[in-house]
């Protein structure tokens, strides 16, 4: 399945908003989009996962690396996610304690953002 990406900036976040699987053969797509929202420096970034269907361990190793590069880069890094599926597989892994995961993006915006830039 195709993989397709919105990415656009709202405020100061930018929103990266994946819509399909994110998997071995889409990944490079989904990487390639949350290293172009970093190129101009410090971003606070806000992945919308709400329309992804599946996510593979490569999807999951993706949103890792995005995590240290938002703190590298003194930026923060939400998750949007409201998806059973999706959540299941954060919780499975133990994601769900690393990453700052809120149902939609109204309450992404709502996110204190120095509890996120804790290491």
């Amino acid at each position: 399945m195709e993989l397709q990406i919105s990415t656009y900036r709202t405020g100061n976040q930018v929103i990266v908003a994946p819509q399909g699987e994110v998997d071995l053969s889409t990944n490079d797509t989904f990487r390639k989009a949350i290293d172009e929202a970093f190129i101009n420096g410090p971003v606070d970034l806000v992945i919308d996962l709400s329309a992804v269907t599946f996510i593979d361990s490569t999807g999951l190793g993706a949103l890792i690396g995005a995590r240290r590069r938002a703190h590298a880069f003194r930026g923060s890094l939400v998750l949007v996610c409201d998806t059973h599926v999706v959540l299941r597989v954060l919780r499975i892994t133990g994601l769900d304690r690393v990453f700052t995961i809120v149902p939609s993006l109204e309450d992404a915006g709502t996110v204190d953002r120095s509890a996120e830039l804790a290491p």
